[in-house]
């Protein structure tokens, strides 16, 4: 792995500065030599050398046979759809010729052409598109390749739209122009539901958001978005039968009507079902603020600023409550066409339940042991009025009961043991434990955890009850500045996971590709890269600083429960400290472990890391002077300014263990366990910002030998 190529490092201020900037700039992203090495994929994560071909698909697909030659893109090429009329597959197309554009710098044609035998590009589907998308449509398609012709064949409108977005990854760059390499592809989902949820109750996230996270979900074909509309913290959708909902429970940040149709018309447009979330019986206090009397509890009620469970539920008891909820679901129904409505029914202890005199008469008189049983009947008449709609229930952990019916859709926040006891019960269910993105866990963990692992003792029936996964952007520490880092490009590694088929397991190759798609989704509108840049410009004022640059690039944040008991957040602390600008699992995590990697198992590779090591370390050690003044200078990082002078010790500590390590003899004595007891003092200092080189660090100093180390840094 190339950190430097060819740059001459002199003692110069200036020449210092211009390594740490290209340090930086190659430790943000996989080098150029790493990109190039050609790769094509049997549909088992393989990779070789192939006529010039280089893999950068995400998700993968599941067979790619590459061909010979190429096809050139120029001014020349026309396209043809053969379902005359199909707006929603001619709107896809053009927008594909759009992103053409914009990639390449050329001027397509965008009408279709008449004779669909001559066209360069041929987009054949079976049928026309429904107005509905279903759970149960075929997104499977064929892509093929060739010098002069290319033919995208599906049987529906959403395989063609994913065929599109393969087509695009597929544009090469050639002294000559642009072209997309012969290939045949032959490609169908692994599992249905895909989906990315959306909390916006605890932080509201404007349209403008919304839309351009779809763009993202439908370039990784993801094809469900969860939008968490109602919590404690905010009630996000207008309601034209009961305003006192959003008037009262929304501080003004709520969805209007038209624009949940404009959403769910943007999201069908791309092959995107959207399922709303009405969070109920718990969780459900912004209901309360302007319908007091849907509480267990007298009140009053005011939005919740905090986090976490309260004990506030509604009243399960009367009769009014059923009334007010099928009037809202017959609301909320138009507004969201598809078949399924998620209810939440998580987290409620029945704390208010219990505490209220009449609710215990009610359980007594009607033989109901514990709260838990009043969920269960609550459920099962909130059912009758799903079904009423046409809705299918869908709901988190605490739904799966005994007493419902084994068609709702379970969404496991308890991990894959809860999700697998619910398949034997014969209900479906979805993933989403290893996929919290607020944990703030490298990709390689969310991408390696799998809906139906290799070791599943499901059987074939109970494993077609896994209908797929979902990964889950809670709201407690998001702001529309920061959320797209903590989503992208993490999401797009799990996107393929739910998509490929379940051999693909190659992290490495994983992280290569995942940076090729990260710059592909900033062209395309996200903003994961720009805004944690336009926050960190914030820290120092005008213009930049390349020893800044190098801190943020080996830094991360903490968790959200870390920083929860760290800082104590709510609904009004500003988001726009460190932690907020740098982004979970940079390339530094990754590209530092690869390359210490190589120094230490790789003899062809040997020479060329320590090489590179070498100047990585330099650089680490010449920030400290610039930091600290810099550091010390800006009121909003002086918190955090004791990492700079980390950062050098680690530089210090990684130097000598190159020297040891090629000069064994030469280790002073407890110069080891020394080394290790200051990374681990590092690790383990309380901060909002924790180091993404600490464990590549310490195998280098473990490698040294020596004496056994009696500090261990994990």
């Amino acid at each position: 792995m190339e950190i430097i190529v060819g740059h001459q490092i002199s003692n110069s201020a200036v020449s210092r500065r211009a390594t740490v900037l290209l340090l930086v700039s190659v430790s943000m992203v996989w080098p150029v030599s790493m990109l190039a090495q050609a790769g094509t994929t049997t549909g088992m994560g393989s990779s070789v050398d192939r006529a010039g071909f280089v893999n950068t698909l995400m998700p993968e697909p599941s067979s790619l046979v590459p061909e010979s030659g190429s096809f050139h893109l120029d001014a020349s090429m026309t396209v043809s759809v053969t379902v005359p009329g199909d707006l929603l597959l001619e709107h896809a197309a053009t927008r594909a010729l759009i992103q053409m554009e914009n990639t390449t710098g050329l001027t397509l044609n965008k009408n279709f052409a008449a004779d669909s035998a001559t066209a360069s590009l041929q987009i054949q589907v079976s049928q026309s598109a429904k107005e509905v998308q279903s759970l149960d449509d075929d997104e499977s398609y064929t892509l093929s390749v060739r010098p002069g012709k290319i033919v995208l064949q599906a049987p529906s409108d959403l395989g063609a739209m994913h065929g599109l977005q393969t087509l695009l990854q597929l544009i090469q760059q050639e002294p000559s122009g642009y072209i997309l390499p012969a290939v045949t592809i032959t490609d169908t989902p692994r599992f249905r539901w895909r989906g990315l949820m959306i909390d916006v109750s605890r932080h509201f996230q404007p349209e403008s958001v919304i839309l351009r996270t779809l763009d993202g979900m439908a370039a990784v074909k993801l094809n469900v978005f969860h939008w968490h509309l109602t919590d404690d913290q905010g009630f996000r959708v207008e309601s034209l039968r009961f305003p006192k909902l959003q008037n009262l429970g929304s501080d003004g940040l709520y969805y209007t009507q038209n624009q949940i149709r404009e959403v769910v018309a943007y999201a069908r447009a791309r092959g995107i079902r959207v399922v709303p979330e009405f969070d109920i019986p718990g969780h459900a206090i912004s209901w309360f603020v302007g319908y007091p009397e849907l509480a267990s509890g007298p009140g009053p009620y005011k939005i919740e600023r905090t986090f976490g469970i309260k004990d506030a539920a509604m009243d399960p008891t009367q009769e009014s409550t059923y009334k007010f909820l099928d009037t809202f679901i017959g609301e909320m129904s138009s507004l969201f066409p598809d078949a399924y409505m998620h209810i939440g029914g998580d987290e409620n202890k029945g704390k208010q339940w219990m505490a209220n005199p009449s609710i215990r008469s009610f359980m007594q008189a009607h033989q109901i042991e514990n709260p838990a049983g009043l969920q269960v009947y609550f459920n099962k008449r909130l059912l009758k009025i799903l079904t009423k709609y046409h809705k299918r229930m869908m709901g988190w952990d605490e739904i799966m009961t005994p007493g419902l019916p084994n068609d709702i859709v379970v969404q496991s926040w308890r991990g894959v043991k809860s999700l697998n006891q619910g398949a034997k019960d014969g209900y479906q269910g979805i993933l989403s434990a290893p996929y919290y993105l607020d944990g703030m866990r490298d990709t390689a963990t969310h991408y390696l955890a799998d809906p139906v692992p290799a070791d599943s003792d499901l059987n074939a029936e109970q494993q077609k009850l896994i209908l797929g996964g979902e990964v889950c952007m809670w709201g407690e520490l998001i702001s529309p500045q920061t959320i797209d880092a903590r989503m992208w490009p993490r999401t797009a590694a799990i996107a393929e996971r739910f998509w490929s088929p379940a051999a693909m397991r190659d992290v490495d190759d994983m992280y290569r590709r995942l940076q090729v798609m990260s710059l592909r989704l900033d062209a395309d509108g996200l903003q994961q890269i720009s805004d944690p840049q336009r926050l960190q410009r914030q820290f120092i004022g005008a213009g930049s600083s390349p020893e800044f640059a190098v801190l943020i690039s080996v830094l991360e944040p903490v968790s959200l429960h870390e920083r929860s008991h760290l800082k104590h957040p709510d609904q009004w602390m500003p988001l726009n400290d460190l932690v907020d600008a740098v982004i979970p699992d940079p390339p530094s995590r990754h590209n530092f472990a690869h390359a210490v990697g190589e120094f230490l198992g790789d003899a062809a590779q040997h020479e060329r890391a320590k090489y590179n090591l070498e100047k990585l370390f330099q650089s680490w050690q010449q920030t400290a002077p610039t930091l600290s003044i810099l550091m010390q200078r800006s009121p909003r990082l002086t918190g955090d300014s004791v990492r700079a002078e980390q950062l050098a010790e680690l530089g210090n500590i990684g130097t000598e263990a190159l020297l040891y390590l090629e000069a064994p003899s030469a280790i002073p004595p407890g110069w080891k366990d020394a080394k290790l007891a200051e990374i681990h003092a590092i690790e383990e200092q309380k901060s909002l910002v924790r180091f993404t080189i600490l464990e590549p660090l310490t195998q280098l100093v473990q490698a040294t030998g020596g004496e056994e180390a009696s500090t261990q840094s994990h």
